[in-house]
């Protein structure tokens, strides 16, 4: 009876996703990210802005401080900006003229987000920047693009070209500019009108995610994972030897450094172009994407406990922490998110619990079913198969009851550098 209403409920929501009712627009936002080709001249320019950007912030942060430990009320962005201007004018400070008022004042207006965070309990007490440690700042107006020789004008830095990879669709709202180990890109977020999207699919899916493979579908699809931490840890041990052979702040230290962001950046790329390409897979072929509410950050703690409370198994805690992180389950989350919006589907998330002691045959719950990591055997009516495709099945049957309940779970997370606002508007 729960599977048939379920059923029924899936069915209505694909028919209202289809559901030709009137014609309507999205308001979508999105962002282009593309390197910079730079000059030593921009480069210097480039590394001074993102050094006066970070000492806004950081003076900021430190009199908001110094203000809460004499009882006096927090300074409002309005206040900052004030207080920006004089430090501009003081002639000990007469270098951060030479980067625009605009891009100081997004720095300001970083630390009043950064406060709001905190006091929402979405983040922790705002931290002070350190030089080298993402280094980046933003422009929100006076930008030019001209996409046909692939360059872009910047504030009191001129034109720069960029490496052009893909056509840039939108009106221009803003632009960031930040640095990757020892590269410089540029962001460019753009606001345009879409038609309300119908997905091209009509089908439903559960995925499992986990540690030995990376994303199981319940139709029996299965992605391998790519480990690329893994994969090159052994040459980022060696990398990170050398450097603590070096000499602090010598000419060698900074290649051997610079030897180890650049790995470090290779190694988060493969993650993130796997991620992509597989969540563009599921989102395009279902129209409805089942996952599990998964609580990443307190299944990667770390064991170690106090000297009172030591831990135990602290070792191999640490290996599956550092397994469950490679894989980059939350922004594979994020993704799906995002893009079934983009495309008109749904991403339902629900619980974790029993998802992999559950048989799908008999509905049997037992801890015992899952003898190993990789093989399900149900104790009572002898079901078997593949645990993680069991823990697929499960999960998509979850999501279905969600359905039949009129119940579905809305992320209430940032979507980071591609949210997306809709708006309707109704067309005769």
């Amino acid at each position: 009876m729960h599977v048939k209403n379920a059923m029924s409920s899936l069915s209505y929501l694909i028919d209202f996703i289809h559901r030709p009712k009137y014609i309507s627009t999205m308001k979508r936002l999105q962002a282009f990210k593309f390197e910079l080709i730079l000059s030593g001249v921009h480069l210097r320019e480039l590394y001074c802005m993102a050094g006066s950007c970070r000492y806004v912030y950081n003076k900021a942060l430190a009199l908001q401080k110094e203000r809460y430990e004499q009882g006096e009320k927090k300074l409002t962005y309005a206040g900052l900006c004030k207080l920006l201007t004089g430090w501009r004018d003081d002639p000990t400070l007469i270098w951060l003229k030479n980067s625009p008022s605009q891009a100081l004042q997004q720095s300001l207006k970083d630390l009043e987000r950064a406060y709001k965070n905190f006091f929402a309990k979405r983040a922790d007490f705002p931290r002070f920047k350190k030089r080298g440690t993402r280094d980046a700042f933003r422009f929100p107006q006076s930008v030019k693009l001209d996409q046909a020789n692939s360059r872009i004008c910047l504030p009191k830095l001129g034109w720069i070209r960029y490496r052009n990879s893909r056509s840039i669709e939108g009106e221009l709202c803003n632009v960031t500019v930040s640095r990757a180990s020892d590269k410089w890109y540029v962001s460019i977020q753009t606001e345009r009108n879409a038609p309300e999207p119908c997905h091209p699919s009509v089908t439903s899916i559960g995925v499992d995610v986990g540690v030995a493979r990376f994303a199981t579908l319940s139709d029996g699809t299965q992605f391998e994972a790519v480990n690329s931490f893994k994969k090159n840890h052994a040459k980022l041990a060696v990398c990170q030897r050398r450097l603590s052979k070096k000499t602090k702040f010598s000419s060698n230290w900074k290649k051997a450094r610079l030897k180890v962001s650049r790995l470090h950046h290779d190694i988060a790329n493969i993650r993130l172009d796997y991620l992509h390409k597989t969540s563009s897979i599921i989102s395009k072929n279902h129209a409805v994407v089942c996952i599990e509410d998964l609580q990443i950050k307190n299944m990667s703690k770390s064991a170690v406990g106090t000297a009172a409370l030591p831990g135990k198994n602290v070792r191999a805690k640490s290996g599956l922490n550092k397994a469950i992180l490679d894989q980059g389950w939350y922004e594979f989350r994020r993704q799906l998110e995002y893009k079934q919006a983009w495309l008109g589907g749904e991403v339902i998330a629900v619980p974790a619990m029993y998802t992999s002691q559950t048989c799908p045959d008999c509905g049997h719950v037992e801890a015992k079913n899952r003898q190993t990591q990789a093989n399900f055997v149900c104790v009572s009516c002898g079901y078997r198969n593949n645990a993680d495709h069991v823990g697929a099945i499960n999960i998509l049957r979850a999501g279905h009851a969600r359905l039949a309940c009129g119940e579905t779970v809305q992320s209430g997370r940032s979507m980071n550098q591609e949210p997306t606002e809709v708006t309707q508007a109704l067309v005769a």
